[in-house]
């Protein structure tokens, strides 16, 4: 077996769909990673008058983002391609931008992520559009379910920032 193949899993999907497929799923699971990153970064760094609350639900978003890696990563491999591989090349293909900033207030943490995951739906919806371009049911399933997720907390983080 070549070495360009010895990873490659039987689909019936055929190769250009595994090739679209396992590309956007690499993305999408790149901004994943970066964005549970900042998400525990900001839970680790958060302070303030309303500490416990955003530091709780910011570790319960942080465990539903990074339940969604594996799930996107072994989907790569089950369509026969590869994904992601290290932290440097999580870095080049990341859309969700870092913050390495020293301090953030608790209410731009807040809003940077609500922000973030608003653009994780639509990175999402991208993936989507290219599974289903290619009649991939489970890739599509699996997503109308983290978008669903992701609005959701898009949601809790918009609402928290309102100034009622």
């Amino acid at each position: 077996m070549t070495t360009r193949n010895a990873l490659r899993t039987p689909t019936d999907l055929g190769e250009n769909a595994t090739k679209d497929i396992s590309a956007a799923l690499s993305g999408l699971l790149a901004d994943t990673f970066a964005l549970y990153l900042k998400t525990k970064n900001f839970h680790w760094h958060m302070s303030g008058p309303h500490f416990r609350d955003y530091h709780l639900m910011l570790d319960d978003q942080g465990d539903q983002i990074f339940a969604m890696t594996d799930a996107i990563a072994e989907r790569a491999r089950k369509l026969g391609g590869t994904t992601i591989r290290s932290i440097g090349h999580i870095a080049r293909l990341q859309r969700i931008p870092d913050n390495d900033a020293e301090f953030v207030t608790p209410e731009d943490m807040i809003a940077e992520l609500a922000s973030d995951n608003r653009e994780l739906v639509g990175f999402l919806r991208s993936t989507h559009a290219t599974a289903e371009e290619h009649n991939d049911v489970a890739t599509t399933s699996l997503i109308e379910v983290w978008i669903d997720e992701t609005e959701r907390r898009s949601w809790f983080l918009f609402e928290i920032t309102r100034n009622v």
